[in-house]
């Protein structure tokens, strides 16, 4: 259905599949946006993408140390370059390593290949980070830099593309009868998020999403869905999409509310029911209103927040925001010149002692910078991780319950181990 075109990025691309999956209508929405310069967080992404390719290059012996050497130094000139792309670049590289160790013979293994899955998806193509074939398994791997968003691998529609993308390009040469896909998000996980599914499976789901993004594609019936992948997968128009702000200002007429919560199509049906009968609502809010509000005003609150981005970044540019006018915040004082504020104090006749504090980087930092594997032979003993404060969150959120009674022997042992030491 349609073929590899040569732009830059496809209509309909894997990576923003979650958005036009679930919003038929996003793509064609989008596309009056103009793309405006990446920012900061996705060209810090694009570099520590080449960070890992570069690792996982000399990991499988197709660049020499030296190589490897020159080519992180020209990196390293780029101002958005942080160490600790190189610490998540070799979790994301010993993952691969592992993944190809793993096989009894030696495996086919590629990074960044372009992909084609315009049988399922017009004109869709996209690149897969890290391929690796051996026996019947095909392993696509897939490094994210980012830290706000913890991607799921389960039923992860950018990786299924892209493997779909892989059997096509693959399927011929190779007895694939297997599919691993997995994320690596170190920046948020320290294992890797994986999902194996059969070739069957694959293609099931591929000839499934078929119709919705021909839909999408065309524009054709479309329809607008406001939901969680609005921001997560960053649909340009979000900050302005009238559908979604009409769901969220919905909060005015909590019967009508359209946000999806947590209340059950039976508990709605019920509720509705009593209404026509004449029956009104309890005066008090029951605890399953309590959760479902609770989860509809979490998201409107992250969608005002990313209205006021929008309106205030509207103003600096020269717009008008009717009511609104952007003002100078808070601010508060600092140095010019820390180092000679410093030595006028001195030779006032204070003690230099008066002026610094002396301790210790805090326990990330150390990790930082000795290196996770070192720093667990040399201090791992001495830490402890007391459970943290009770958190409200929603149940589908992977943690366990928190425990009272755990948290207390957490605290007692985290006491015990300060008295020791």
């Amino acid at each position: 259905m349609g073929t590899t075109t040569q732009r830059d990025h496809a209509k309909l691309s894997a990576s923003h599949s979650g958005c036009w999956l679930n919003c038929t209508a996003a793509p064609n929405y989008e596309a009056q946006f103009p793309d405006g310069p990446p920012g900061e967080a996705a060209q810090e992404g694009t570099l520590a993408h080449k960070v890992c390719e570069l690792t996982v290059s000399y990991n499988a012996g197709q660049i020499t140390k030296r190589k490897y050497n020159s080519q992180l130094k020209k990196l390293r000139e780029d101002p958005l370059f942080q160490e600790e792309m190189i610490k998540t670049a070799e979790v994301y590289g010993q993952y691969i390593w592992e993944k190809v160790m793993s096989f009894d013979g030696k495996p086919y293994q590629a990074q960044e290949v372009r992909v084609d899955f315009s049988d399922y998806v017009p004109d869709g193509f996209g690149t897969c980070d890290s391929i690796v074939i051996g026996g019947d398994l095909l392993c696509i791997t897939d490094y994210k830099h980012g830290k706000g968003y913890n991607v799921p691998a389960e039923n992860n529609s950018q990786m299924r593309l892209y493997a779909l993308g892989a059997l096509k390009q693959y399927g011929m040469f190779y007895d694939i009868h297997r599919v691993s896909m997995a994320i690596i998000q170190p920046r948020i996980c320290d294992e890797a998020k994986e999902e194996i599914i059969t070739v069957e499976e694959l293609k099931a789901w591929g000839e499934q999403i078929k119709p919705i993004a021909q839909t999408a594609y065309t524009g054709e019936g479309a329809e607008f869905h406001e939901g969680p992948w609005c921001k997560n997968y960053y649909c340009k128009g979000r900050f302005v999409c009238r559908a979604r702000a009409e769901n969220m200002t919905a909060l005015e007429d909590f019967k009508d509310l359209p946000i999806d919560g947590l209340l059950t199509e039976q508990e709605k049906a019920d509720r509705e029911a009593a209404m026509n009968a004449g029956f009104a609502l309890p005066p008090a809010l029951t605890d399953a209103d309590v959760g479902d509000l609770l989860y509809r005003g979490e998201r409107l609150v992250s969608w005002y927040n990313e209205l006021c981005d929008y309106a205030l970044q509207a103003i600096l540019d020269g717009k008008s925001i009717p009511g609104w006018k952007a003002v100078a915040g808070r601010s508060d004082r600092k140095w010019d010149d820390a180092d000679a504020a410093m030595d006028d104090i001195l030779k006032a006749g204070y003690q230099e002692a008066m002026l610094y504090d002396r301790k210790p980087k805090s326990l990330a930092q150390l990790e930082k910078l000795i290196g996770k594997k070192d720093f667990e032979r040399i201090v791992g003993k001495h830490v402890v991780k007391p459970m943290g404060k009770p958190t409200l969150v929603v149940e589908s959120d992977s943690r366990e319950p928190y425990n009272s009674a755990a948290a207390d022997l957490a605290g007692l042992k985290d006491r015990e181990a300060t008295q020791d030491g």
